[in-house]
């Protein structure tokens, strides 16, 4: 009698430890079956890359790298990918677009920052190792990879939450923090929707919706997709196929201000692209 109570003891004790064991591990897993994966703990945090923290001047503009503990700020981003594939970075690592790795102009090099693309809900944790991006309305540039997770490959830029979570760990950090579907991966960008159908919902008391223009910047048209894609990456743009004229547009933006479109527009001009166009819609 002593000796089966004994055994059912040890039994449930089991039980309990074998439970305690699987919780654990799926709450911690990338893309795990229970939800979502924890933000990544960083117990060897590698030292600030020296040189990064001066300021610094590009196109007529002062950045100032510091130290932002409570960062956090909505805005665009954007990607890159082949044309940069390999380069090294600004904190001297190479750019591997498979990786799940950012650029952004003034935070800590390495750190690392939570992005969630507010249009689908998608997050993930990327490691900051380079600068830029150097485009009005853009807050952080993503790797290929990054951007193919969060669901905004194809749309070239996209509407999203950086978070600072502090120093990056000697190597990687990048972690997924969905357990949904990867998004579609694509061979090359395709266009961004000019417009959004909006629907309302029947109701007697129901405001009117009101579209807002948008603007974007086309810099050209190239008949090599390799050539528009050269430049697009240069830009931080995207190509947008003209499939009726077997043509190649390379597209910049979107803003919600005509000014600043053209304000964008004349940089584009001047970094030698002539005939850059204001194209509007909503």
């Amino acid at each position: 009698m002593t000796c089966g109570k004994w055994v059912r003891g040890a039994l449930i004790l089991g039980l309990f430890s074998l439970l305690a064991a699987c919780s654990t591990a799926g709450g911690a897993g990338v893309g795990g079956t229970r939800g979502e994966a924890r933000l990544p703990v960083v117990k060897d945090p590698a030292p600030i890359v020296s040189g990064t923290m001066r300021p610094y001047q590009v196109r007529g503009r002062w950045y100032t790298p510091k130290e932002q503990p409570d960062y956090e700020e909505v805005g665009m981003a954007s990607w890159y990918g082949d044309a940069f594939n390999g380069r090294p970075t600004s904190t001297g690592e190479r750019f591997d677009m498979h990786a799940l790795t950012a650029a952004h102009k003034t935070l800590p090099l390495p750190g690392l920052v939570e992005v969630t693309n507010l249009d689908n809900g998608r997050r993930l944790v990327v490691r900051i190792n380079d600068r830029g991006p150097f485009v009005d309305s853009r807050i952080i540039d993503l790797s290929r990879e990054a951007a193919n997770e969060l669901g905004m490959l194809s749309q070239g830029v996209g509407r999203v939450r950086v978070r600072y979570l502090g120093r990056a760990p000697q190597q990687g950090g990048g972690t997924l923090l969905r357990a949904s579907a990867p998004a579609p991966r694509v061979s090359a960008p395709v266009s961004a929707p000019v417009s959004r159908p909006v629907s309302v919902a029947a109701a007697p008391a129901a405001p009117a919706v009101e579209e807002v223009s948008i603007y974007w910047v086309q810099a050209g048209t190239f008949s090599d997709q390799g050539e528009a894609r050269r430049i697009a990456d240069s830009l931080s743009g995207w190509v947008r196929a003209d499939l009726n004229g077997g043509r190649f547009n390379v597209v910049v933006g979107p803003w919600d201000s005509a000014n600043a479109a053209e304000a964008a527009r004349q940089s584009v001009v001047a970094r030698g692209y002539a005939g850059a166009l204001l194209i509007s819609g909503n």
